[in-house]
């Protein structure tokens, strides 16, 4: 779509109508939001805490209260003239069929499919990569509006049975069914009060492990997730019948997985607590009901066991290697101290790795954002290097066996396509591409580099149009996570690329906090070091500007969750510096974030404000807490769902109650907040692509540009 923003008679008509129709005084009518006289004392430190009562969130006040802003938010939205436009260029864009990389179990063949504008992919499966597809799980029909969605899928090691989870409107909350793969009949099996698990089978399919956590008896909102346990479920048995496998009541923030080996020899049981990555293992002979006996049983790191021959284990971790490495241990004498490099740590950072083809390391390495594939034997001696189609991120579906693998390529400008491996002669061909209308030429992909307030060199993703002037009038979205060890990759958005022929610059930082330069980045934006997470965004958006790329008045952030905090921080420290935010999911109360659902496990990143050294650090930074009366903040939106039960939503209703109270007069403050939606999986197309719609052009708006 053409640029229109230097056209001056269009903007002369569309300016009237943006005058007429969109309230660019910002006075809103916000709703009444009643304040508490609640105080809280941190060490000596008294804390005011107005809209404690919107915690409630299944009471009628707070949820008549919700609808009400949504109400304001939606009626400013739809004055805004062009966000139908915006719809319907996303449509056309989101229209082409789209394929996942298949798996198989023995020669059955599964794989995900969506022809263009269906709000869920269907999974299918062929006897043989050439045979007839079949279609096994279809998730549009769980529901006439969509608000069901596919969470989980597990398919036996035979391939004969589909283990599969359904999640309502959102929520981390999974429900198991299973069926027969090829009658697709149901079995009677049901299973409920599932999070943050997956059915891992027995090898025999007769039935497969799985974690579960008490029933629900309080607030699904308030209640926390712990006293997780272990449990084995047998097919076509009721849940009642289940066998409870593991627990530790001593330990109720830790939670279970379990799973066999290749060799079918071991059953290993794996343990987390938090979201740390760090884990503990365990093992036992398979078959047997001994007591599960050590390998890792501190608390120190990440262990992800690879693959074993015989009593010799591998083992992925970044224990004492923060780019990772691999190694190997004897079952029975697993001190640490005996442990050998298979694949030593190096410069580059080790982002994954698995066996192939009997004896053979796949290994992927993050090279300054960009995935790199290299093959080595199981001694470590390396074999090959992989070429890729370009730079960008790549992903894999493989058994341990397997001489033909899959892996889906995509980067900003390289639209998602799939590619056959073939681990003899070390050949890629495309397996599988997209027909879409896009010209990668029309766009420049650059990675620039920048320094943070400490002088922190910071990589940079930075996407337009070619034809791109840096004349400092360019929108630009600024985009940032920074946290839990998550990295930002080049991956293919139709999102993104419909905001870069609205005209804009999107830039995508690596900020501290992220895994891009291995733990020790992450470990950089942790804890006390939170600031240089915020410095770090905040420096991204002072490069764009001095670079010439945009202006304060053009500059746009976003993020979502972790990034939800990120965005809202840095709005509050540098008001000035931003035109719009769009603060999705976040979590904005440092001070409580760990009384709810499963906020405990993040203490291990933010730290906890029943520690006093940490309360002090949290304070500084927390977004409710450091909302300022008469500060001329810039224009937000602030997302969330309804059915949010990991970021629960009144994270999102404190911090716009604050803004407004304080800001009420100023740009404008709206809290979105979506129906039947949880923390962003599993939304039906229509409702994602009209939330998109509206996030452009609410920045747009805001920034008065008219597409």
């Amino acid at each position: 779509m053409p640029k229109k923003f230097n056209q001056t008679l269009w903007l002369f008509i569309m300016g009237f109508l943006v005058m007429s129709c969109t309230p660019k005084e910002k006075t809103i009518d916000y709703p009444f939001t009643r304040t508490v006289n609640q105080i809280d004392n941190y060490f000596g430190t008294n804390v005011s805490d107005p809209y404690r009562w919107l915690e409630d969130l299944d009471s009628e006040e707070v949820l008549n209260w919700a609808h009400s802003q949504q109400d304001v938010t939606q009626e400013y939205l739809d004055k805004i003239p062009f966000t139908d436009k915006i719809e319907d260029l996303l449509k056309s864009k989101w229209d082409y069929e789209r394929m996942g990389r298949p798996f198989h179990r023995k020669d059955r063949y599964f794989y995900y499919h969506n022809t263009g504008l269906q709000n869920h992919s269907i999974l299918y499966y062929k006897d043989g990569i050439d045979g007839d597809a079949k279609v096994l799980l279809d998730p549009n029909s769980f529901s006439g509006d969509g608000s069901k969605s596919l969470s989980m899928v597990s398919v036996s090691k035979d391939g004969k049975s589909l283990a599969y989870g359904i999640s309502q409107s959102g929520s981390d909350w999974d429900e198991y069914y299973v069926k027969d793969v090829v009658s697709g009949n149901h079995y009677d099996d049901h299973l409920k009060w599932i999070k943050f698990s997956k059915a891992s089978w027995l090898p025999d399919g007769s039935g497969f492990y799985y974690g579960r956590y008490p029933e629900l008896k309080g607030d699904e909102f308030e209640t926390q997730n712990q006293n997780n346990k272990l449990y084995l479920h047998r097919l076509a048995t009721s849940q009642s019948e289940d066998e409870l496998v593991y627990e530790d009541p001593d330990n109720p923030d830790y939670g279970f997985s379990s799973w066999v080996t290749n060799d079918e020899k071991y059953q290993i049981l794996g343990a987390w607590s938090g979201a740390n990555d760090h884990t503990l293992l365990f093992y036992r002979d398979f078959g047997s009901n001994d007591k599960f006996l050590p390998i890792v049983n501190e608390w120190k790191g990440d262990f992800k066991l690879i693959h074993n021959v015989g009593r010799e284990f591998y083992v992925f971790t970044r224990f004492e290697s923060p780019n990772g490495r691999v190694m190997k241990f004897d079952l029975l004498n697993s001190d640490f101290s005996t442990w050998a490099d298979v694949i030593p740590e190096s410069g580059d950072i080790l982002s994954g790795a698995r066996i192939v083809n009997r004896n053979q390391i796949l290994t992927t390495f993050k090279k300054d954002l960009i995935d790199e594939v290299k093959i080595f034997n199981l001694d470590g001696t390396f074999i090959s290097d992989i070429q890729l189609p370009d730079m960008g991120s790549v992903g894999f579906s493989s058994q341990w066996d397997d001489t033909k693998i899959f892996y889906d390529f995509s980067s900003f400008l390289y639209p998602t396509s799939i590619f056959s491996l073939n681990l003899k002669n070390l050949q890629s061909k495309l397996y599988w591409g997209p027909n879409l209308p896009f010209h990668a030429s029309n766009f420049t992909l650059k990675r620039e580099f920048y320094e943070s307030k400490d002088g922190t060199l910071i990589p940079m993703f930075i996407v337009h149009k070619s034809d791109l002037k840096l004349d400092g009038q360019n929108p630009t979205y600024l985009y940032g996570y920074g946290g839990f060890n998550g990295s930002v990759t080049p991956y293919f958005s139709v999102s993104r690329l419909t905001w870069l022929e609205l005209g804009g610059v999107l830039a995508l930082p690596a900020i501290r906090g992220g895994g891009e330069y291995g733990e020790d980045w992450h470990e950089a934006g942790m804890l006390d070091r939170k600031q240089n997470v915020f410095d770090d965004f905040i420096a991204a958006g002072e490069f764009l500007i001095e670079t010439g790329y945009t202006s304060s008045e053009k500059l746009a952030i976003g993020g979502g969750s972790n990034g939800g905090l990120l965005v809202s921080a840095c709005m509050l420290q540098r008001p000035n510096l931003f035109s719009v935010v769009d603060c999705s999911v976040p979590v904005t109360d440092m001070l409580r974030f760990h009384k709810f659902t499963i906020g405990w496990a993040w203490v291990p990143e933010y730290g906890s404000s029943e520690d006093e050294a940490q309360f002090q650090t949290l304070i500084e930074y927390s977004p409710v807490h450091n909302v300022k009366t008469d500060v001329d903040y810039p224009s937000i939106i602030i997302s969330t769902g309804d059915h949010d039960d990991r970021v629960v939503p009144s994270h999102s209703y404190k911090l716009a109650a604050e803004l407004q109270a304080k800001n009420g007069k100023g740009n404008p403050m709206l809290l979105r907040v979506h129906g039947k939606s949880g923390h962003g999986a599993g939304k039906p197309t229509n409702q994602v692509i009209r939330e998109i719609a509206e996030t452009w052009a609410f920045i747009l708006n805001e920034m008065n540009e008219t597409p």
